[in-house]
């Protein structure tokens, strides 16, 4: 998938993935991680999700990483937040108080863009991605935060049905993904009655999975 599709996407508000709430499991699972105040938190493939503001709350800093230029403006202007505004080349940094957004390629991310990543939070990333660059998202993650803990959101459902994304990543797929850490499944949903846009496209069974990786 190019990064157009994704920009696309965007530029004509076709954004399915984007929820107006913040995320219930983020709010039940990340207290486990015990991080304290001031840690550093890595949010990929950010969109505008409201999941930023809430780890803020939680006397985090952040970093978001969006490939979409509309996306951060939108955030910005949705929440009313002034940004300095930074060339970083290849990325573009949007600095708001302790939150940081990269504008950019993820694949581009380096140590140099965000260092001192203390934990990562992937509730739409991974799943965003079809399998050829799965094993180069989760090598990027191994060079900018080798040990950092993950909290991660996935869905299992019969691939055949539907096209990604979102795609279906299987159990046995985390585990080899991010074999280097512990895989703990914490919780497992059935979420097809939530999912109606899934529902549609084919989708018979769907489950959402939430992941520590440590």
């Amino acid at each position: 998938m190019n990064p157009e599709f994704w920009l696309e996407r965007w530029q004509h508000g076709d954004t399915g993935w984007h929820s107006p709430e913040i995320n219930r499991h983020l709010q039940e699972f990340w207290p486990q991680f015990n991080l304290p105040a001031q840690a550093t938190v890595l949010v990929p493939l950010c969109g505008k999700t409201l999941d930023l503001l809430w780890l803020m709350s939680q006397g985090l800093r952040v970093i978001g990483v969006e490939l979409s230029p509309l996306a951060v403006e939108e955030f910005l202007a949705e929440h009313e937040l002034t940004a300095v505004v930074m060339d970083t080349p290849p990325l573009r940094r949007y600095q708001v108080d302790e939150l940081t957004l990269l504008c950019g390629d993820f694949f581009a991310l380096t140590p140099v863009h965000c260092a001192g990543i203390d934990a990562i939070y992937d509730r739409g990333a991974l799943v965003a991605l079809p399998s050829e660059l799965r094993e180069r998202y989760t090598e990027v993650l191994k060079t900018i935060a080798p040990t950092a803990p993950k909290l991660l959101i996935t869905f299992a459902y019969d691939q055949q049905q539907m096209n990604g994304p979102p795609f279906a990543i299987q159990p046995a797929e985390v585990r080899r993904l991010f074999a280097e850490q512990s895989v703990i499944e914490l919780a497992t949903f059935d979420v097809l009655s939530e999912a109606g846009n899934l529902r549609q496209r084919g989708v018979t069974a769907l489950a959402e999975q939430v992941w520590k990786i440590v």
